[in-house]
């Protein structure tokens, strides 16, 4: 029997959501409703404390044995084998479909769901890869350690505000994942500030940074990407969500390695 999103149980909806961005086997403990799966956006940044606590724990133990290089590209191999690399997988068609693409609404979709990987999407993903590690790398282990699980929960939570801000560019049938997010409510959103937010302000006041910059830049950074993508496509996609969540994440570190260069944390 089918029953609705609102009948589902609250848990159901962050297992789904767990299953969903991680590969780990939480679907071997448990199987939620499958209209659960569209909820899933509402509890992203949950699966980021297991992401960024990860990254943030191999960096921290890495270091104390390791150059601080080694331990930073363990933890981004860690977060990309927990996550089965989804959002690079999103950031890579990104740039393949609006590199590509022009300006032909249909060309970007087409190109977007090729799986095959372009020119632009190569160069695109060694580009981020490289700017994440220097810029973590440039950072005392003690303080990147914090600084990667509030940079990744607060740009899933930061991000998820695009499925309130347009609509699904494509239909239902036609997604990767042959599911498109419902709009969340207000307690919804509530739910994603608590989710998301409290490792940022935590690391602004452990590393004495200031709060206005750390929030107000990134937030800057979705509102473009979010124009330009209204202006291709006129509504998002998974692979713009993923992408827009790296990018966002990588300016938040881009911002702290900037700010430690001129004067050291």
């Amino acid at each position: 029997m089918q029953i609705s999103i609102d009948q589902t149980k609250w848990y159901d909806r962050i297992w789904a959501a767990l299953i969903f961005f991680t590969r780990l086997p939480f679907w071997r403990l448990h199987q939620p409703p499958k209209e659960c799966y569209k909820t899933v956006v509402e509890h992203w940044p949950l699966t980021g404390w297991i992401t960024g606590g990860a990254m943030g724990l191999v960096i921290y133990f890495g270091s104390l044995v390791l150059p601080m290089s080694v331990a930073v590209l363990l933890a981004i191999a860690v977060r990309l084998l927990i996550t089965g690399a989804l959002h690079e997988d999103g950031l890579a068609d990104f740039f393949d479909g609006f590199g590509g693409g022009g300006n032909d609404r249909q060309r970007i979709f087409d190109i977007m769901k090729d799986s095959r990987i372009g020119t632009y999407g190569v160069l695109g993903l060694v580009f981020y890869e490289l700017l994440l590690a220097a810029s973590i790398i440039s950072i005392p282990p003690h303080i990147a350690a914090f600084m990667v699980l509030a940079g990744d929960t607060f740009s899933k939570m930061v991000t998820s505000q695009l499925i309130l801000m347009m609509p699904y560019a494509r239909r239902e049938d036609e997604a990767k994942a042959k599911t498109v997010y419902r709009k969340f409510s207000g307690w919804a959103g509530v739910s994603l500030a608590l989710q998301g937010l409290p490792p940022m302000l935590f690391f602004i006041w452990m590393a004495g940074l200031d709060w206005q910059v750390m929030i107000f830049i990134p937030a800057v950074v979705f509102y473009l990407l979010y124009l330009f993508i209204w202006r291709k496509l006129q509504g998002y996609t998974g692979d713009c969500c993923g992408a827009v969540c790296l990018l966002v994440e990588l300016t938040v570190y881009l911002l702290v390695s900037a700010i430690n260069y001129m004067n050291p944390l």
